[in-house]
């Protein structure tokens, strides 16, 4: 196959829209590359955990973490659709602040009202304030239309502590809590292939190749001339005329820029790849949401959902001095802990959770090659709490949880804390650090191994563009400089319709 003007290598969510939209050119040849299936594992909406651990997902794991000595499982979305096809399915902006952030630290053009645009273009956001959300893109989104009653006892609980109330948490201009839109359309999953993918697949000019390992893009002369990769152990090349756009996440871009030869020139020479490019910033800057939660047994039977659980969510400051928020609290309707407790622990088969995530962490970890060879598993390290100060936050959060959580307005559903439990106690400082420690579970919302910027470390230029290398560019969640201050998805839209945007204007 040769002769494309445009490859894009991975089908998760940014593949799907920047495929699609790069495909509404009827003259330009699009060829979209997929590692996973192209009909991945389904679940019902309250089922979605059921989805960690299949062949719909990468199923990493990190390595081990120098703060707690564990391994921390990582689930990634593999197949079309990508993670958006295994998710919890929350479709939030970051506050306005943690874009803002972008532009202040030199990605020019990326603040919020720069990217509003193209977070209003992916979505259709009935009833909401149409200045703001998107009322005619590919996705729908929208609030349970009839909350699940723990999500009503705990937005009455939020307003017992005084917390303010949000008319659209999910506007990205709010602090406080309220019931977040999800992706879910007639009671199934909207994935971003089933939004934006399925309906084009019918194009003549859109070739999709699913179960297609890449191996690394081809570059000549500086500029990159096609990707080779491999489909049921023969391998092939994949020519392009035009651009080249990696849209495989944040663990999979990194890698294959670091297969290809394009990458930090010392660890690239450690596992055996010929330098190409010596660009030290690709797999560093790692950032994720570290996530724990408190969890309580039943008073009383609760009923089951059929959206997803975690219908609420609140975002607010852990320190009232700061000028940001950076705590997000989420209420569930099912116990809700990390893999890594003691299966002795006694937790229930049913109960209500309230998780807690610093949404603005400092610690920062990288992705690296294991081996240079293709299809070998990268080394993960997220680095979790390598700086203490995210710590600080993560334990303000366990406040926060244990205070909503046992407030009267929760009273009917509650019967005890199981975890973290009596024995854990506000001001214990040891024994917070090792439930910390030892509840740690990975929002699945990493970000940042090939970050827009202009300095030395940066990856990509503010057009995306990989730097030292022409006809590459790089659209995923891997190019936000920081973390958001919220679930990531609904800003990976917004990166690739506009990634899509920027390549068509050529």
């Amino acid at each position: 196959m040769d002769g494309y003007d445009y490859i894009v290598v991975g089908g998760g969510t940014a593949g799907c829209v920047v495929a699609a939209r790069l495909s509404e050119d009827a003259d330009a040849r699009v060829l979209l590359l997929e590692a996973g299936a192209r009909k991945p594992l389904e679940a019902p909406p309250p089922d979605w955990l059921s989805l960690q651990g299949t062949s719909a997902d990468w199923a990493g794991t990190s390595v081990v973490q120098a703060a707690t000595g564990t391994r921390i499982p990582w689930p990634r979305g593999r197949g079309l659709g990508g993670s958006s096809a295994i998710n919890g399915m929350a479709f939030v902006r970051g506050h306005r602040s943690s874009y803002d952030a972008w532009a202040g630290a030199g990605a020019e053009g990326w603040g919020f009202d720069d990217l509003l645009p193209y977070l209003r273009r992916s979505e259709h956001a009935e009833g909401r304030d149409p200045a703001l959300r998107g009322v005619s893109g590919p996705l729908t989104v929208t609030p349970p239309s009839s909350p699940h009653p723990v999500s009503e006892a705990a937005l009455a609980a939020a307003a017992e502590l005084g917390y303010p109330a949000a008319e659209d948490i999910n506007s990205g201009l709010e602090e406080g809590f309220g019931l977040v839109d999800r992706n879910i359309v007639d009671g199934r999953r909207q994935s971003a292939a089933d939004a934006y993918l399925l309906p084009v697949l019918h194009r003549p000019n859109l070739t999709v190749v699913t179960d297609a390992t890449a191996h690394r893009v081809l570059v000549a002369a500086g500029r990159c001339t096609g990707v080779e990769y491999g489909v049921g152990g023969e391998v092939l090349t994949a020519e392009c005329r035009g651009e080249v756009v990696l849209t495989a996440g944040t663990v999979g871009s990194a890698q294959l820029l670091m297969q290809s030869g394009i990458g930090p020139r010392s660890h690239l020479r450690e596992v055996g790849v010929e330098v190409l490019l010596d660009l030290p910033g690709v797999g560093a800057n790692l950032q994720d949401h570290p996530r724990s939660m408190v969890v309580y047994s039943p008073a009383r039977p609760i009923p089951a959902t059929v959206s997803g659980h975690g219908e609420v969510i609140g975002l607010i400051r852990s320190d009232l001095t700061l000028e940001a928020p950076d705590l997000q609290i989420q209420v569930l309707g099912i116990p809700y802990y990390a893999p890594s407790l003691p299966p002795s622990l006694p937790v229930p088969g049913q109960g209500y959770s309230v998780a807690f995530s610093a949404m603005a962490p400092r610690s920062r970890g990288s992705v690296r090659l294991a081996a240079g060879r293709p299809g070998t598993a990268p080394r993960l390290d997220p680095n979790y709490y390598g700086d203490p100060r995210d710590l600080t936050v993560m334990a303000a959060g366990l406040r926060v949880a244990r205070a909503l959580g046992s407030t009267a307005a929760l009273g009917e559903w509650r019967g005890e804390e199981v975890l973290p439990g009596p024995r854990v106690k506000d001001g214990d400082d040891d024994g917070v650090r090792a439930y910390l420690y030892g509840s740690l579970r990975t929002y699945s919302h990493q970000v940042g191994t090939c970050r827009i910027g202009g300095d030395d470390m940066a990856v990509v230029d503010t057009g995306l563009r990989v730097r030292g290398v022409d006809g590459l560019r790089v659209a995923d969640a891997s190019v936000m400089p920081s973390i958001v201050s919220a679930n990531t998805n609904a800003t990976v839209y917004a990166i690739a319709e506009r990634a899509a945007a920027l390549i068509r204007a050529r």
